[in-house]
């Protein structure tokens, strides 16, 4: 039987899924300023409408992708996080105390930037600056080669899928609004359906998919981010062994019910799923106007102080600041420098940085300002970040 460890294929497959992030990026921006750009954003609008009274469904090509196949990508987070949790750098509080705190001021400093800069004009886009691209920023650190040592590509993993959970958090509680309350009752039932299955040892994953879709079909007309379905079903998972699996874990040679479907999947959902929500996300038209536009605005200044400066200054004052209080350790090995690298990498936010973008301006206008401020931000971030850690490695072998 194939051996597998789940931990080195996640983030083997997130190295791997980075690259095709950033292809897919390129042909978003590639499609919006060609001479199909008309058919391009045509097809993304194209509404469909199905149903009506209890069954009713309005959505268009973009949302399509948006609502149902992202909540594929957040199934698999709530599959990561169950995981971190139960088994990996989240499973006890010494383990999760420094990525916590960490990622707790790699939160809150990019917002209140980001308020201190547009806040009286667009308070609404604060949680842009907030998150982290996991993919992005994890392929980064594995580019970086023998200039990161272990202990901080786990630190950067376990704060980014906090801060993952963090943003999950944003997008259903600030972002979800007009909520019909009679949908709730649907959606408790489904989730108290789904725990009453596992208890009763389910095998058939044919019912996750039919309790999830009627939990992603309960909040979407309930007017929370249906997304947030995915996250759910993940997190309620069970860890419990799962004998049916093809393949071992090399590590404990034990399989769980969360880590066989991560990684059945993560590569779906990380090279597949992401790439069409970049292809559709990132189609703004860069011309010397719209660019021009958002050099004078204060929401792309927020934005992109928030994550190329705001992430790595929370991250490291807030480790600093807890380990001077022991609340916390510093990372094996962590210089100053090091810790700026990786918090430069946690300001690549892409993926959830516009996913939230999309979700925190209704004027499109705003939302292209804040695309293009998300892409450039990511890509200075993930430059300073190389740059720190060619730097470091100098030093490293010059002494």
């Amino acid at each position: 039987m194939k051996k597998v460890s789940p931990l080195t294929e996640f983030l083997h497959k997130e190295s791997t899924s980075g690259l095709v992030l950033v292809a897919a990026a390129g042909l978003g921006l590639l499609l919006a300023n060609s001479p199909f750009s008309d058919h391009y954003f045509d097809f993304l609008s194209l509404g469909f409408e199905v149903g009506g009274g209890l069954f009713y469904l309005k959505l268009t090509t973009l949302k399509i992708i948006n609502y149902a196949l992202m909540s594929i990508f957040f199934f698999v987070v709530g599959l990561e996080i169950k995981r971190e949790i139960t088994s990996g750098h989240l499973s006890s509080p010494k383990k999760a105390a420094a990525p916590f705190i960490a990622a707790l001021g790699g939160m809150a400093v990019p917002a209140l930037i980001y308020l201190a800069i547009a806040g009286s004009e667009a308070p609404e886009g604060w949680a842009v600056p907030v998150a982290t691209d996991i993919a992005l920023a994890v392929g980064l650190l594995a580019f970086m080669g023998s200039a990161v040592g272990n202990s901080l590509r786990s630190f950067l993993l376990a704060l980014a899928v906090i801060d993952d959970i963090g943003a999950i958090l944003i997008i259903a509680f600030v972002y979800s609004t007009g909520i019909a309350f009679s949908w709730a009752i649907s959606a408790i039932l489904s989730i108290v359906l789904f725990l009453i299955l596992i208890k009763n040892g389910l095998t058939s994953f044919y019912l996750y998919i039919v309790i999830g879709v009627l939990l992603w079909y309960s909040f979407y007309r309930m007017g929370i981010h249906p997304t947030l379905a995915g996250v759910i079903l993940g997190l309620l998972t069970p860890s419990t062994p799962y004998h049916k699996a093809d393949f071992e874990d090399s590590d404990d040679g034990s399989v769980s019910v969360v880590e066989f479907l991560q990684v059945k999947l993560h590569s779906f959902s990380s090279l597949f799923v992401i790439p069409i929500f970049a292809i559709a996300n990132t189609g703004v038209v860069l011309s010397q106007d719209s660019i021009s536009q958002a050099m004078g605005s204060v929401i792309a200044w927020g934005i992109f102080a928030g994550l190329v400066l705001g992430k790595p200054l929370g991250i490291v004052l807030a480790t600093y600041a807890a380990a001077r209080l022991k609340a916390a350790e510093i990372p094996d090995g962590a210089s100053a420098v090091k810790l700026i690298a990786t918090g430069s990498a946690a300001g690549i936010g892409f993926t959830v940085s516009i996913f939230i973008a999309d979700l925190a301006f209704e004027d499109p206008t705003r939302k292209n300002i804040a695309i293009i401020a998300v892409i450039f931000a990511s890509i200075v971030s993930a430059l300073l970040s190389a740059l720190l850690f060619k730097v470091r490695l100098g030093r490293s072998t010059k002494n």
